[in-house]
């Protein structure tokens, strides 16, 4: 991740490696289905940026890859794991030498607000041939806790979801950005360029996310008065009773080619 002011999910938070897990829960086998799509394995090399927790980096090198996994806060990389970890500002350092094969970045961009600039650092980082798949969310595609909103624990779910939306956006965060990816892939000049989202509904690893979520950002909805403490307690209760099939922003996956 990128330093600025304005994230609000703070890695050094207890409750980072609760979403780390979840996120991985979740996404990982959409990642690695792109992955494998785009032929990575033995002897390529790769750039995990934004890393946060180790599993994407771990799985691209178990496919043989020679990986770099880069983060402003590295403390959830193992030293010892079978890559290797580098402190990098995205927002603020070039990209490491060399060039790669695979640039990849999840739920990074989202939330930089020189998002257009650290997508050139991406692109620059490539090696001809090398492939860029960057995956983020869109809140706005699809912007409710819970689809199902029957009863009033899903009112309430969907309450603290636009209150969480209203939070992002006074800090930044582009809410409609994933599906802006294949535009902004075509417009820096790579080929290829295919996207697709994926939206999971209800399970125990979206409750999880979410819970870690609100328990992150909890102080800072009450003191902008978005949210009150009881509401938020009767939220995470109505989570942890399975009341709700939650549901996160929709993650769009984008990948384009550098040119030969």
């Amino acid at each position: 991740m990128a330093s600025h002011d304005g994230y609000l999910l703070d890695n050094r938070q207890v409750e980072a490696g609760t979403r780390f897990t979840a996120m991985a829960q979740l996404f990982d086998p959409v990642t690695f289905r792109h992955v494998d799509r785009l032929g990575i394995g033995p002897g390529r090399r790769c750039w995990e940026v934004g890393a946060g927790g180790p599993t994407v980096p771990e799985g691209l090198a178990r496919r043989g890859a020679d990986v770099l996994a880069t983060d402003l806060d590295t403390s959830w990389l193992p030293a010892d794991g079978p890559y290797e970890v580098r402190r990098h500002d995205l927002a603020a350092d070039p990209p490491p030498d060399g060039g790669f094969d695979l640039v990849h970045a999840r739920l990074v961009l989202v939330h930089l607000p020189a998002r257009a600039a650290a997508l050139a650092t991406l692109v620059d980082a490539l090696r001809p041939g090398g492939y860029l798949l960057i995956e983020d969310a869109d809140p706005a595609l699809q912007p409710l806790a819970c689809p199902d909103e029957y009863g009033p624990a899903q009112r309430l779910a969907n309450k603290v979801r636009r209150d969480f939306r209203t939070l992002m956006a006074g800090r930044g965060v582009d809410l409609g950005y994933g599906r802006t990816l294949p535009r902004l892939l075509r417009e820096a000049g790579l080929a290829g360029v295919a996207a697709e989202a994926f939206l999971p509904i209800g399970g125990p690893a979206c409750a999880v996310l979410e819970r870690a979520t609100v328990q992150q950002v909890r102080t800072r909805l009450v003191e902008a008065g978005l949210s009150t403490d009881a509401e938020l307690d009767e939220h995470l209760a109505n989570i942890d009773a399975g009341r709700l099939d939650l549901a996160p922003a929709p993650l769009v996956s984008a990948w384009g080619r550098r040119s030969a």
